[in-house]
Order: structure tokens, then sequence, then C-alpha cells
């Protein structure tokens, strides 16, 4: 005895302290887009690719305010010059003359590859002379520093020409050299990260060194700036303050339920070292759960964690059922086992097959979460099986509750009379909820966003401030390889520029802006003449313009440079921001590539995807497809959440079989499932009624209910078959205990403030309650 007891406490030891080892060395993550689909369809790939490395996610709009405007335009370009040097941007621009050098030098460098202005026609002798009259005559515009700058490398102007297409739509205003918003009482600065916008720790890193460039800007203005202040916004920025506040909310409601647990348990055991011992079946379980997720997938993503912790709070209950019903003394275990135990096995197991069914899920957080509730719920029960009784003292004793069981028992005997009302609350609720068929899901991934309305408005203010697109569309096209993807891409820039020339959209955003296809370079390669050619015909060009031939030297040398340059490639780029930029639009698939090219909104900010549509057909760009990122966003949603409720459903179908299986009796297979399904029923319809439209929160919140609940259904199915007919005082006792526990567990979570812990608490601590209560109005009751 004594040496299974040793082996028992030495195995459970061996296998968390290898756990434990597990987990110190497991990759957690907060990348949302990791939980996106397995098999992900093209639009869902599309966006999937948008998270990771989409511009949109990467863009964090800076606004500064207060002071006066020489101030702000101070600030803004003292923290630019302070985060140019940061390997965390890939550009800041606040649009003075010293926004993004490098992406300036890469254009200068290549202008001639690059610019579409480039033509056989502009190197002869009248396409020369026009494009040097037009750089003339633009010295005298708004930016004609940068062109008379230019002009003895460039009087083509195509260098200039490529960045103001880079800058078409909607700009923001500029006043005293920075950009400014509309009412001009703040200035602001557009900075594009390196990481994505799902990459959460990598973003709060850059909205650091942001706030901190600014404290220091502020600091060294002095007095002047005292009442300046700093607002951000973008989709890292509200990802890592969406994070914090569903982190920051679910530890203080953790810290309240925990308390709240802990002082019932108190109360029920009287005792710290019961309390002890009944919180480890939970704590074993948490470990084994990470630790299973850990080896099953690689990586445990934070969202798991959190929500699998919650599932298997249930577990709590099997230490309540063993400290309350085995009586006053470590010799009530054997009875324990033999009587007690194979009841909890049977509802052990119906929680697996429950969570089982998410394992089948498309969605790898949803499979982790079903994986983690397997392994925590079965080594909970087990450490509550093998180990409490061994570690129980030899002298232990519990508190008797079969006096509070005995008064619980007396008013469980009244809801005997109540089972009809259960049965009519059970028809009036799936009344409800066919009649409200159509408005009992949100299907709209906005139903779990906890972004205050503040954020939002100032995230829309901002964007239409800096002429941000609002990410809404992409146009997608492939192609076998990199080159022949560039190649298609070019042909929709084609078309889409029509759309900017009509106004349909304000711009679009291409790869093979920044690296045209082979072919192109290669075709604006042969348009630039020899050097004594161009020489010649420049001579020619310059006669009657207020220039010397000899000012431009530095043109000739430099388009006999680039006329024999080898063409750029995708691997030229790697590892500089233009590569980057390039690779954030290109994505390789299994059979070749996808160009991303996102459009920017007019300023009805509304894009015409008819329109849209149309011309990319007139071109004939086969394949292309117009994706509209929001609706993809919620049309994914919308798939998950079916795909739960089949899952969810297909688990209580199994759940059914199996207490057939084992009880071999419809009879008692109803009476165990009808109180659960009326109590998941009334609850779902509750919400309904009172306007509330479910999420796939709400969903794994009435699974919850089905596996708590079993274990209620069980033990009173158990007590029908004693020989008095109905379940024993502590039994009773245990349950109410437990299910107090677990109203103290979730019910906190409703009054969170944020979407996703509310629907779950919101769900869970009323069907707990409604489970039980309707459990003992089935029970068979023989005897009174």
């Amino acid at each position: 005895m004594r040496k299974n007891r040793v082996f028992i406490i030495a195995t459970w030891l061996a296998i968390l302290l290898a756990g434990g080892l597990l987990i110190s060395t497991t990759k957690f993550t907060a990348n949302l887009s990791e939980f996106l689909p397995r098999s992900p369809t093209t639009q869902q790939a599309v966006l999937n690719e948008q998270l990771r490395q989409g511009i949109l996610s990467r863009q964090i709009m800076i606004r500064i305010d207060g002071g006066d405007a020489a101030i702000r335009a101070k600030l803004s370009n003292e923290m630019v010059r302070k985060l140019q040097g940061n390997t965390a941007f890939l550009s800041l621009n606040n649009g003075s003359s010293n926004g993004d050098t490098k992406i300036f030098h890469y254009i200068f460098s290549h202008r001639y590859l690059l610019s579409p202005t480039v033509n056989p026609t502009l190197f002869t002798v009248a396409g020369l002379h026009n494009a040097i009259a037009d750089s003339i005559d633009m010295l005298a515009t708004p930016g004609g520093e940068m062109v008379q700058s230019l002009l003895p490398s460039d009087p083509t102007g195509a260098t200039v020409q490529m960045i103001r297409s880079m800058g078409s739509g909607v700009r923001p205003v500029t006043r005293d050299g920075v950009w400014s918003s509309r009412s001009g009482k703040s200035v602001l600065i557009l900075a594009q990260t390196r990481a994505s916008g799902s990459a959460m720790n990598a973003q709060q890193a850059a909205i650091n060194d942001i706030q901190t460039a600014f404290a220091v800007a502020k600091s060294e203005a002095g007095s002047v700036a005292a009442n300046t202040t700093l607002m951000m916004t973008g989709v890292g920025v509200i990802s890592v303050a969406s994070r914090d506040a569903i982190v920051h909310a679910a530890e203080w409601m953790s810290t309240i339920s925990i308390t709240l647990i802990i002082i019932l348990l108190l109360l029920v055991y009287r005792s710290g070292i019961v309390l002890i011992l009944g919180l480890l079946p939970v704590f074993s379980g948490i470990i084994v759960g990470i630790s299973a997720v850990a080896l099953g997938f690689s990586v445990v993503y934070d969202i798991t964690l959190g929500f699998g912790t919650a599932l298997i709070g249930e577990a709590v209950d099997y230490s309540i059922y063993f400290f309350v019903q085995s009586g006053q003394s470590a010799t009530g275990n054997d009875e324990w086992i033999r009587k007690y135990w194979p009841t909890i096995r049977l509802g052990v197991l119906t929680s697996i097959i429950g969570f089982a069914s998410l394992l089948f899920s498309n969605l790898p957080g949803l499979a982790q979460l079903g994986l983690y509730a397997i392994a925590g719920l079965l080594t909970a029960a087990i450490v509550t099986r093998l180990v409490l009784p061994t570690l129980l003292p030899g002298n232990f004793k519990s508190r008797d509750l079969s006096s509070i069981g005995e008064h619980l028992l007396r008013l469980t005997r009244t809801l005997f009379t109540l089972r009809s009302g259960v049965v009519l609350l059970l028809i009036a609720a799936s009344a409800v909820l066919v009649s409200h068929r159509d408005k009992i899901w949100n299907y709209n991934l906005s139903a779990l966003s906890p972004v205050p309305a503040a954020a939002q408005r100032l995230y829309t203010q901002m964007r239409a401030d800096l002429g941000v697109s609002e990410g809404g569309y992409l146009v997608v096209v492939s192609a076998p390889t990199v080159n022949a993807t560039l190649a298609v891409a070019e042909k929709t820039g084609n078309a889409l520029q029509g759309l900017v020339e009509n106004h349909v959209i304000a711009g679009y955003e291409s790869p093979a802006r920044y690296l045209p296809s082979v072919t192109l370079q290669q075709e604006r390669q042969a348009a630039i003449p020899p050097k004594d050619v161009l020489e010649r015909r420049l001579r020619k060009a310059l006669l009657g313009l207020p220039v010397k031939a000899s000012l431009f030297t530095p043109f000739i040398k430099e388009s006999e440079v680039q006329r024999t340059l080898t063409p750029l490639t995708l691997a030229d780029l790697r590892g500089t921001s233009i590569g980057m930029v390039v690779n954030s639009m290109l994505i390789r698939h299994g059979h070749g590539w996808d160009a991303i090219l996102p459009l920017k909104a007019p300023a009805s900010g509304i894009v015409d995807a008819q329109r849209v549509r149309a011309s990319l057909a007139r071109h004939h760009i086969t394949g292309a497809m117009l994706v509209d990122l929001s609706g993809a966003s919620n049309q994914l949603y919308k798939s998950y959440l079916i795909n739960g409720i089949k899952l969810s459903l297909a688990g209580v179908v199994s759940i059914a079989l199996l207490l057939l299986l084992v009880l071999r009796s419809p009879m008692r297979v109803t009476r165990i499932l009808l109180p659960l399904i009326a109590a998941v029923l009334t609850v779902a319809a509750g919400l309904v009624l009172l306007g509330y439209e479910l999420n796939i929160m709400n969903l794994i919140g009435l699974m919850l209910i089905v596996a708590v609940g079993s274990n209620y259904a069980l033990f009173f199915d158990q007590g029908d078959r004693q020989v008095h007919g109905e379940i024993a005082p502590r039994t009773l006792a245990s349950l109410v205990i437990a299910n107090i526990a677990t109203v103290m567990g979730f019910g906190p979570l409703a009054f969170s403030g944020v979407p996703v812990l509310q629907a779950i608490g919101a769900t869970v601590a009323p069907g707990v309650v409604l489970a039980l209560l309707f459990s003992a109005s089935f029970s068979q009751h023989t005897t009174v």
C-alpha cells in the first residue's frame, strides 16, 4: 500500500515537473493571425496575409495636439528624426522633405527602370524637350525645390512624378512644412512598422518607442510644449489596447472569482489544508493542459490559455465532490470510490466528448481549446481519484455537511412538482428561438470588439485626415511566377489608373510600382539610347530652353548606367525596406504567386465595387479578384460560428450515444439530457429576448453548461438508483457548493465590460444554476 502511495505521488510530481519544463520552453503567441484556419480559401488566405504582413496592419497614425502651430511642427520633425534610425519602423512620414529617404534613394537610383513615364518617345528630341520644359515650369510650383535639385540628374522629372504618384489620392493638409489635421489644430505623422499589426508584442514595443520619442522631444522643447499631447491609433494600436483591456479585465475578474471561491471553500471546509488539497486537481489540469497543447501544436495562443483555463474551471467541482461526499474520515475514501467515482467518471467522459468536437474545428484556436480542456479535465479527475486520497493524513477529518444536505433536500423536493413547468419553459424557449431564428446569432466580427467608441472615432477621424485607406477593398491577381505575377499587376494597374482618373478610387498600391516585371524593366532600358545618341538628342532638345547642355552631364552619365543595369528582382530587395513593402503585397502559395493591390477610397469613403469589377473585366485581367476585407472577415467569422454550432450539436449527439451505451436506458438518458437542453435553450432564449445576439463566446458558454450540468444530472440519476430513491444529503450539498463555486467563477465575467468575457459569464452563470434546478426537478424521486 505504501509502495503504491509513493509510486502515485512520485508519478504525479514527475508529470508536473515534466510539464513545467515543457511549458518553460513553449512558445506563447499573441499573434491573432495564427488563429486563422488551417486550410483557408483564397479570400481567407488574403485576409490571413493582410493580418500577417499587410501594409494596412502596419500603419500607426500619430497626432500631436496642443501648443501653437510652430511648436507642433517642431515636435513632429523631432519625433521623425529620432525614430528614423529605429529598426522597428519601415518608414516615417510627416510631410516634410526629410521623410522616407531610403525609399527616395531606391527610386532615384532606379528611376528609369521604375518610372511608368519611360518609353521610347521620352528620349526622342521632342520627348526630351517637352519633359525638360515641364520640369522647368515645375520649378515655380510648390515642391519646386526638389525638382531644382534633381534637374541636372533627372531633367525628365521621372523621380518627382513617381514620388507624386505614390502620394496620389486624398492627402493631408500641409502647414508649417508638416502634415496637419483639417482643423489645423494638430499635426500628423504616419509610421509604418516592420512588424505586422497582429504581432502585438512588437506593436507594443513600437508604441513605446513613439511615446518615448515624443516625451524626449517635448522635454527638449521646454515649457512652450508643456500643453502638447500625443494620440495614436491604427490596427496595431487598437489590437494592443484590446488585448490589454481583455487581459486587465480577465485578471481583475479572475482575482474576484478566485477570492470568492476561496472564501466559499474555507467556509465549507473550515480547513486551509483541505482548501489547498482541493485546488491541486485544477492546477495539475492547467499544467498538463498547456503541455498537451504545446506538444500537439508547438505553439500556445494566449487566447487559448485564457479561455482554456476557464473551460476546466469545472475541475474544482471534482475535489468538492470528493471531500464532501467521502464523509468525515480518510476511511470513507474507498466507499466514495466505489459509490461515487463511476458517476464522476461518466461525467468526465461526457465533458470530454463534448469538448472533443472542438478538436475537429478548422480553426486552430478552437482545436487548441478542445485539447486543453480534454487534457486538463482528465488530469484533474485522475488527480482527484488517485492522488488526493494518498495525500490525506491518517487522522484526516472533513466537515460533515449532512445536516446542510438535509435542509437542501427538503427544498429540492419542492422542485419535483415543477417538472411540468420546466417542460413548458422548454417549449416556450424553443418557441422564442424559432420565432427569432434569424436574429439568434450575430455573424458580425465587430460583436466581439472591446474597442471603445471614442477609440473608433479617433481612428476614423485620423484616417480621414491622413487619407489612409480603410483597407476595405483589395484587388488580387495570380500567376505561376513572380515575374508573371508582377506583369499581371502592371496590367491591373492600367485598369485601376483609369478608375483613379474617373474618381472611382483615389489611388492604389501595387508591388509592380516598386518592382516592375523584368520584361517591363528591359523595355524601359531599351528606350534609353546609348550615351552618344542621347548627348546629340539632348543638345537639339535644349534649343529654345533657358538651360545649357553642360548642366545635364550627370543625366547623360546616369542614363548610361541605368541602361546597362541588370534588371531588379525580388532577391535584390531582400532585407531592405522596399523589399518589406513588396513582400507585403506578394504572397507565395502552393501553385504560384498572388499580388495584392490595396485600393484607396475616394473622399466619399465609398468604393464602387461594381465599377472596379467592370474595369477589370474590360481589361481582360483573368482571375482578378476584388476582395472586400470587411466582408471577408465577417464571412470568415460566420463560417467559424456555423462550424462551431454544428460541432456542438455533434457533441450533444455523441454524449447521448455514450449515455445510451453506458446506462442502457433511453428513459434515464432522457431524464439526464432534458434538463441540460432546457437550461441551454432557456439561457439562449433569455438572452435573445433581452435583445442580445449570440456569438462564438456564447456558444462556448452553452457547451460549458452541458459539461458542468451533466455532473448534476448524473448525480441525481444515481440518487434515483439508491435504496431511498433520492439523492443523498451529502451528495446534494456537494452539488450546491460546486454550483455556487461555478457561479462565483463565471458570474463576475458578466460585469467585466469586455464583450468576449461578458458573453461567457452571462451564459454560464445562469445556465449552471438552471441546469442544477432542472436536473433536481427531473429526478425520479420515489420516496418522500
